[in-house]
Parts: structure tokens; sequence; C-alpha cells
């Protein structure tokens, strides 16, 4: 007998060994057991973690439905720090605490710190990171593939209110991302702003007689009912406040010591400058490039290696806040490394935590569930954009299309895990490589333009004059 379209979809998840409420050691080894491997895939940059995340914890492990996942991610988007490292932590979090929060944290971000760190301190040695090698040619645009397939699944489940706040700040981010006279970094206050306006356009649309969207009452999931979730992330709504606090003061605290009381400490100078560009950084870790630029050249390195160093954490598995390693690495060595690390991750790590248990506490009230589905459609619209931003980033000439196109039929038509999607992009990226069969690495674009003949110009004003002459 045929199975029924949903028969199929679940065969396709990994069926839980662990219960929900097993013993916290359990748990705790089922969040180390489903992340360690994704901090060795997870290439493509913020929103394709995102869709790496969905596949794993959403679709394939069930831990939980789409309309919470959903609810984490557009907190992160609207804290400062990494997107999909937050989204990461508050995951793990709500299914094994604090210690599972920190454990997931680690073990995303542990590949590309390591080899990171390696390249800051041997970085004459490495690989010329203008010239990327054969074996990560196809990862980028395999990687890429999975932001199409998440923002198809995010955007086919929203209503029509929430199609429109989507589609205004998917324009938005494509608008600030590609105009002269807009500078990128307004990102940091515009996409924060946009979130807050969608909230408040469905709090009020929920509020009058005929709204235009559907305002479900809440639901007997999580915390509704009982207060397991809230439980199981361990952290009490006052101790979330604390860490707000705690947050606040060590940013008062080093801006102090360093800017007012001039405490002569490289280690220190490292933490405050990537702990205050941390607790201001909206927006992903594109936008932290120019304020670490201005903060660590010519002070700390020249700028190729800088850029060097950019183009290594770019070709890097984990967030971009990963390259904070690197900068310490050139700087100071393997210690500089660790406090660049943590003084740019600290902040989002911290906010996420004090961010958590408001959010399993308040999310079955009803004017905030209407103000999360107005946040989560603007969220998902910068999701869409990204899928425009990162095209024209990834997809280089037809090698790169060819391999984007396979990777997003497997990943949409076929249900092929994210991994495995990946890897398969990077065996058809290092085929068609130049070093290799060399097929299709003409580029589409230049950096001013598409390719032209030099006598296509020419050809273009005879093949003019000619039809003119035909019509006279």
């Amino acid at each position: 007998a045929e199975q029924s379209p949903e028969e199929a979809a679940d065969d396709k998840k990994i069926h839980m060994k662990v219960d929900a409420d097993a013993p916290w050691s359990e748990r705790m080894w089922e969040v180390f057991t489903t992340f360690w491997p994704l901090g060795f895939v997870a290439f493509g940059g913020p929103q394709a973690h995102v869709a790496i995340l969905r596949d794993h914890l959403t679709v394939q492990r069930d831990w939980l439905d789409e309309e919470q996942f959903t609810e984490l991610f557009a907190i992160g988007q609207g804290l400062p720090g990494p997107t999909s490292t937050q989204l990461v932590i508050s995951t793990a979090t709500s299914r094994a605490g604090p210690l599972g929060g920190l454990m997931a944290f680690f073990l995303w971000n542990l590949p590309g710190l390591i080899v990171l760190t390696c390249c800051g301190v041997l970085i004459d040695e490495f690989v010329n990171p203008d010239e990327p090698p054969w074996y990560l040619a196809g990862l980028p645009p395999a990687a890429i593939s999975l932001v199409f397939k998440a923002f198809y699944g995010f955007a086919a489940k929203l209503d029509s209110l929430q199609i429109w706040l989507a589609l205004s700040s998917s324009l938005v981010a494509i608008l600030i991302n590609n105009d002269e006279n807009i500078k990128p970094s307004s990102s940091q206050w515009v996409f924060p702003c946009c979130l807050v306006l969608g909230g408040l356009v469905t709090l009020i649309d929920s509020k009058r007689e005929k709204p235009f969207s559907v305002y479900k009452s809440p639901s007997k999931g999580w915390d509704a009912g009982d207060d397991t979730t809230f439980k199981r992330i361990g952290i009490p709504l006052w101790v979330g406040a604390c860490i707000f606090l705690v947050w606040g003061g060590v940013l008062a605290l080093v801006i102090i010591l360093v800017d007012v009381a001039e405490v002569s400490n490289v280690y220190l100078e490292i933490f405050e400058t990537m702990y205050r560009i941390g607790s201001i950084i909206f927006g992903g870790g594109q936008v932290v490039l120019p304020m670490l630029q201005d903060e660590v050249v010519p002070d700390w390195m020249t700028k190729d290696q800088f850029l060097q160093g950019l183009g290594l954490a770019q070709s890097m598995p984990g967030p971009l806040f990963n390259f904070a390693s690197y900068l310490g690495a050139v700087y100071e060595g393997v210690p500089g490394a660790l406090v660049a690390f943590l003084g740019l991750f600290g902040p989002g790590v911290i906010l996420i935590f004090a961010m958590v248990p408001f959010w399993a506490r308040a999310r079955h009230n009803y004017s905030f569930k209407a103000i999360l589905k107005g946040v989560n459609a603007t969220a998902i619209g910068l999701v869409g954009a990204a899928c425009v931003i990162l095209w024209e980033s990834a997809i280089e000439n037809a090698a790169n299309a060819m391999v984007f196109a396979v990777a997003l039929t497997l990943a949409i038509v076929f249900g092929v895990q994210a991994p495995v999607c990946i890897f398969v992009g990077g065996v058809i990226g290092a085929i068609l490589h130049p070093d290799a069969l060399d097929l299709g690495q003409v580029p589409y674009c230049e950096d001013q333009g598409y390719i032209k003949d030099p006598d296509e110009d020419d050809r273009l004003r005879k093949l003019a004059a000619f039809y003119f002459t035909g019509m006279m």
C-alpha cells in the first residue's frame, strides 16, 4: 500500500530514543550526539545554519515544532550577537538546561575556533585564502541552497498579513545591502526596528474586531498547561533578570577600566574591544566586519592579514564570529585568540540565556504570541533577503550554479539531510574545479557588471545600423 504524505514525512524523522522528560544525563548525552557533528558541516553563514538546525531539530528529531523554532529564531534576531549561535544555545537549553546550552555552544564553534586560531598563529605558512583549495569550492553554493529550502519552509506557512510583513522586511534588507547611499552597518539598528514594528503591527491587528490575520488561542504545548519546559530550562525568571544585569555590568566595567582608568593590559584591551562590539552588533557576522577592521587595523595587524583571515573565516564551518579567534591569535597568540573569542561571543551568549526563561514563561500569553507572530514574519523576510544577497556572492559561475541546483534538489525533492547535501556539493565542486575537470569556470560577472567581449560594443553598433538601414 502506498504511504500517505504524513507517513512518508514521518519515515524521514530520526525517532528519539531519549524522552523529552528523561533524566538530565540522558538529555545531555542527546545534546552532545546531536551537536558535535554539526560544527563540522555548518557552512554558508547564519541563514544556512538556521536551515541546518531546522532540519535536525524540527524536521528530524521533533525537539520543538515550527512555531517554537521560529520564535527562538526571532528572539535571536532581536538580540545583539550571532543569531545562529544563539539559536543553538536556546534550543539546547530548552532540551537540557544551561549546561546543555553551553555544551552545544562549544561543540558548534569548536572546529572553526581551532582552525582559525592555528591560522592566526601560523598565517605565513597557511593556504592562500585568495585561491581557495579545491576541496572547499563546492561547499558555499551547496550551503546556500539550504537557505532557499529554509525560506520556502518558513514562508509557505505565512498568512496574508505575515507575507506583507515578510516582504517589507525583505525589501528593507535588500536595499540596505545594495545601495551606495546607505551604509550596510545601519542594519544593526534597522533590523531590530523592523522586528519591533512587525510585532506592533500584529499586536494592533489582534485587537481589531475583524483582524487581517488569524490569532490562535494559547496552545497547550510547552508552557500553557504545565511548567515542564520551564523546569527543563532550569533558569528562574529572577536569575534571567540578574543575567541581564551581568551583561550590562561587565560592559560598563571594561569600558571604565580601559577608557577611564586607562588600565594597561593587552588582554583587557582585547576583551574590551570585542565585548563592546559584540554588545551592539545586530544583523549577523557581516555587519561586524567594518567595526572590527576599524578597531584592529593597523594597531593589531596589517590590512592584508585582516583580509586573509576573513577569507579563511568565510571558508570555515560555524559562525563568522569565529573570526575573532583569528584576530586575537595574530595579535597575542593562543591566549589572545581565546580572550577575543570569549569577548565577541560573550554578550550574545549572556543575553540569550537571560531571555530564554522569559520566553518559556510568556509564550502562552495571548498578546505575547500575537507580537511574536509579527516578529516571526519579519524575521522570515530577512531570510528571504539573504537568498537574494547570498546568491550573488556565492554563485559566481556555472559550476557553482550546478552545485546549487543538485544540492537544492536533494534537499527539497528527496529530503536528503543537510550534511549529506553539503558533502555531495563539495564532491561536485571539487570535480568541476580548475584543478580537476575545469568545467563551468567562466565567471558570470566581474566586479563592475557583466563581462563583455572587447569587440561587443562595436558589433552592437553595426547591428543597430544594419536594422536601421533596413527599416529605412
